[in-house]
């Protein structure tokens, strides 16, 4: 089967016209589609401990022959740890995640460790939908983190987000819809604090605005200078959540942040919260967000796209031309 291999680490990847078929046992799916991350990046540049070579992509839709369109859930738990009775196999430290441990969506076919970790599609549009299994998930669960303070009664409340390219941008959909919160967008992009306005934001701001006090910050850059910014953001009793991966580090204690403010970081999405998203995708059709296809044998011209931020929300591989349209 034709697939796109990453063959070493920071080299290009490489089109493979007769890698493996999946083995078998398990199931297999024929791709349909396949979201880029910036955690595929960090694969190549040797930031994860993937094996090589290895077939990159975890935001996953595709055909399996009896359940029809599906989803994949890319983090695949042990099934023994507390994390995985618990549901919250994304941070079960024995996961298996599909395009950074083993061969993912970067390929005309591929293998699920388990039926369970293959959600219906339904209606919904494969390839529009692939950055939901990711993207989109990971954006949600940051959100849900954040409801609880945004809800709070007395006052109408005050949400930031910090970074508003494509993962930002399911968040700023989600705030709106989830909460009545005032949502704020922070970047220093002028095209994405404009995108930020198209998709809900009610206020933008760049590096140099003043940032008003605000109930809760989420972060999905993590770097040290966008977790100050945070810190110095949120109000006594906040919540920040950091999510982005640029390993940025602050100082923590008393009277080094606000007064009881909470400081979280965010992994994925559970595999119910994945099933929840579908759900809100198919009520508010908002949450499926416009797409721009790259065909899936030019997926260097796309990291390289993706590593400059010539990207308008996502780039999604297309793997089966069927489903162009």
């Amino acid at each position: 089967m034709r697939a796109v291999v990453l063959k070493a680490r920071n080299s290009p990847l490489v089109v493979v016209d007769d890698y493996p078929e999946p083995g078998a046992g398990g199931e297999v799916i024929d791709v349909i589609a396949c979201g880029l991350c910036h955690s595929d990046l960090h694969v190549v540049a040797g930031e994860f401990p993937s094996p090589l070579p290895i077939v990159l992509g975890h935001e996953v839709t595709g055909t399996h022959p009896e359940m029809g369109p599906v989803i994949v859930y890319a983090p695949w738990g042990c099934g023994q740890c507390q994390e995985c009775a618990d549901g919250n196999e994304m941070i079960c430290a024995g996961a298996t995640e599909a395009g950074l441990v083993v061969d993912g969506g970067y390929a005309e076919r591929m293998a699920i460790a388990d039926r369970a970790y293959l959600l219906p599609l339904g209606d919904l549009h494969p390839v529009a939908s692939a950055p939901l299994a990711c993207g989109g998930l990971t954006a949600y669960r940051a959100v849900q983190h954040t409801l609880e303070t945004l809800r709070r009664p007395g006052r109408k409340r005050r949400v930031l987000v910090i970074g508003v390219g494509g993962i930002g941008q399911f968040a700023l959909r989600y705030l709106k819809l989830l909460s009545d919160a005032e949502v704020l967008a922070l970047d220093r992009a002028d095209d994405k604090r404009a995108e930020a306005l198209a998709v809900g934001a009610d206020k933008t701001l760049g590096l140099v605005d003043e940032l008003p006090p605000c109930d809760a910050v989420v972060d999905f850059v993590g770097s040290s200078v966008t977790l100050g910014t945070a810190a110095g953001a949120v109000r006594r009793q906040g919540l920040v959540v950091a999510v982005g991966l640029y390993s940025g580090r602050i100082p923590f204690g008393v009277g080094a942040v606000p007064h009881e403010a909470r400081f979280m970081s965010s992994i994925w999405g559970t595999r119910s919260q994945l099933g929840e998203l579908l759900d809100l995708a198919r009520r508010e059709p908002s949450v499926v967000a416009p797409v721009e296809t790259v065909p899936f044998t030019d997926a260097q011209l796309a990291h390289e796209r993706l590593s400059t931020g010539d990207v308008k929300g996502r780039l999604v591989l297309l793997i089966d031309q069927a489903h162009a349209n």
